[in-house]
């Protein structure tokens, strides 16, 4: 049933989307190039509606029962409003912020919520009181980490696919019928829109679908890692490696600069990677392999050992550490780790050339 849901959630949203598009032009809801964008033309937004409407057809079709369902879906409609409506006004971040929290609001109080964590050993640590706004730092964090990574055609489309790939394969693992079930129509109907968003890009999914799968992939996970038993927290921050420390960093590059957290600029990973000589396509398929390299590290830290989870956290830790460095991500001055090894690689050649 899952596999049917797949499909029909694909074609769904790839007959769709050209609707959508047709829809988004007549109504002026197009997105207009400019210094920080790359694309040269004018481009119809709103894409988001499609992958939306792919996905409520897609839970008309498995009909999951939980007690969060009415709770998500009631958010997933806010943040759709609010997205549309900032894809037509283009909403100020104080707007925007405000229907993240009250999505966000909505399915903490119908219980999604992370009220413990799982720790080594059979530990446990409960958050009580915490649990409340960690769990809304959780849900708006990602969502607005999906949406800063949606500045190349089928970028966040594409991310997201993985991310909801991985997602769903650990759901279906350990029997999760209802998180198997949301990450599969949404990944049907997202894959459905990366047809027509793959560059050349024929619409773009505006806020309205960034923001949208930012939401549903924050509550998703929420739900599908609480019983893991090692690291319960750490398998959603790993699967979102990319989208999260493409975020935290630019919130660190800001600080650094003394620019406003909410001041745009283009020193996003992919903007660096673009900068390092990569085409628009090189860019957005070395991004997909760095998000499928961090989901694969988060699968093998489910099954791991307590020893060799420490050895694959290591590994993520230094991996995302060289990335940063290597593209530029904070600035091109900050390389402490490619200057440790360069100075290390220096010492050993000199010592060898005394000998």
């Amino acid at each position: 049933m899952l596999a049917l849901a797949l499909v029909l959630c694909f074609i769904v949203t790839v007959l769709i989307t050209p609707l959508v598009r047709r829809f988004a032009i007549k109504i002026g809801a197009t997105d207009k190039p400019n210094h920080r964008k790359v694309h040269q033309t004018l481009m119809a937004r709103l894409g988001g509606l499609a992958i939306y409407i792919g996905f409520l057809i897609g839970l008309i079709i498995l009909q999951p029962e939980s007690p969060f369902m009415l709770p998500i879906l009631i958010g997933g409609f806010i943040i759709i409003v609010t997205g549309f409506l900032d894809d037509m006004t283009e909403l100020s971040a104080k707007w925007k912020l405000l229907g993240q929290l009250a999505a966000a609001g909505v399915v903490i109080y119908g219980g999604v919520k992370v009220e413990f964590i799982n720790l080594p050993f059979d530990g446990q640590l409960q958050l009580g009181w915490f649990s409340i706004p960690l769990t809304l730092l959780w849900i708006v964090g990602v969502t607005n980490a999906i949406n800063l990574i949606d500045g190349l055609d089928g970028l966040a489309a594409g991310v997201s696919s993985i991310v909801l790939i991985t997602i769903s394969s650990l759901a279906i693992v350990q029997g999760d019928v209802f998180v198997a079930a949301l990450g599969v129509v949404l990944l049907g109907s997202t894959l459905g829109f990366l047809v027509h968003n793959f560059n050349p890009a024929k619409i773009f999914m505006g806020d309205t679908g960034a923001l949208f799968l930012g939401y549903m992939i924050s509550v998703i996970s929420l739900l599908g890692f609480k019983n893991v038993t090692m690291f319960s927290l750490l398998i959603p921050v790993i699967i979102l490696a990319i989208p999260i420390s493409d975020t935290l960093f630019a919130i660190v590059r800001r600080l650094v600069h003394k620019q406003p957290l909410s001041a745009p600029d283009k020193s996003h990973l992919h903007h660096c990677l673009l900068r390092l000589g990569l085409s628009h396509k090189q860019t957005v398929l070395a991004i997909y392999a760095m998000t499928a390299f961090f989901g694969l590290a988060a699968v093998m830290l489910t099954m791991a050992t307590l020893w060799i989870s420490m050895i694959i956290l290591c590994i993520t830790i230094i991996a995302i550490q060289f990335l940063v460095e290597r593209v530029g991500l904070v600035s091109s001055e900050y390389r402490p780790m490619i200057k440790l090894i360069r100075r290390f690689t220096n010492a050993k050649r000199r010592l060898k050339y005394e000998k």
